[in-house]
């Protein structure tokens, strides 16, 4: 028998609603598990995330949610968006999907996606892996400083900008993506380096290798500045240290029930130039 795990938002009345109505439909037909959060809002037994050891985990809630689930689990994890944009999730919450799902989950029909993690070290301290993205950026709004950058322990070079995001390909169509980052295929494997509101017009975003290690160090030393891991853990960099970050061991595993990673873009209008209907959005010919 096929075994399950339930984790909601708890402050989220939506996902709290549906994993009871998840629960009652599963009970008796699957070993179920229901993290504590989630069964201390609904008064049921439960167990924290990080010792469930399922086959499967149902995870409510938007992508925040998500992200939640994926820093605390190695579990396989199906996100059932009560969110707004829910990128990252698979399911809609309507009844008649969620019957689908469920369905598909019991029957074992349904492809698992490994996602690069990224590791990240603060002088001799790791700091939780990213799934989407580690930032490092000043203390105080609207205010520049510069970052110096090396690859592999080599300098690459100096950048002002308002702060550094390096991306994995899942983050890549978040907050990198906003300042102007390239979109990647989360079938492969890479760390986007995208400065956020560079002084200069030309600091291109950069796709490294994931087996290279990337360092990011503030210059200035009499000024603050704020590591920040996939927006859930954030902490100020101790003056003088740099931010090192490469591919973690650690993957994150995501439930599909079909590849359709470019039509979630279309989906979502961030292929704003892919087929609209049976036409190209272009211009007439002459």
């Amino acid at each position: 028998m096929i075994s399950v795990g339930v984790t909601a938002n708890p402050f989220n009345e939506k996902a709290l609603n549906l994993a009871r109505i998840i629960h009652d439909r599963l009970k008796d037909r699957v070993e179920l598990s229901v993290a504590r959060d989630t069964a201390s809002a609904l008064g049921l037994p439960g167990e924290p995330i990080e010792d469930m050891r399922v086959d499967v985990l149902l995870a409510l809630g938007g992508d925040g949610s998500l992200l939640y689930v994926l820093h605390r689990t190695e579990c396989p994890v199906l996100g059932i968006n009560t969110g707004t944009v829910g990128f990252l999730t698979e399911v809609d919450p309507d009844y008649d999907t969620l019957d689908g799902a469920l369905e598909r989950v019991v029957r074992g029909a349904y492809i698992c996606e490994d996602r690069m993690k990224l590791a990240t070290r603060v002088g001799d301290r790791n700091l939780p892996d990213a799934v989407n993205e580690v930032v490092i950026h000043t203390a105080q709004v609207a205010r520049m400083r510069t970052f110096e950058v090396a690859i592999d322990g080599k300098p690459l070079g100096r950048l002002r900008a308002d702060g550094v995001i390096l991306a994995t390909p899942t983050g890549s169509t978040s907050y990198s993506l906003s300042t102007g980052g390239p979109v990647v295929d989360p079938a492969i494997d890479a760390t986007v380096l995208t400065a956020i509101a560079p002084y200069s017009a030309f600091a291109r975003p950069l796709v490294v290798a994931p087996l290279r290690e990337i360092s990011v160090r503030p210059v200035e030393e009499d000024r603050e500045t704020v590591v920040v891991v996939d927006g859930h853990r954030e902490e100020r960099l101790p003056r003088g240290m740099d931010v090192k970050c490469y591919r973690s061991a650690r993957r994150a595993r995501l439930i599909r029930f079909s590849s359709h990673f470019f039509q979630r873009l279309q989906a979502k209008a961030l292929i704003p130039w892919a087929l609209t209907g049976n036409r190209a959005d272009l211009p007439p010919p002459t």
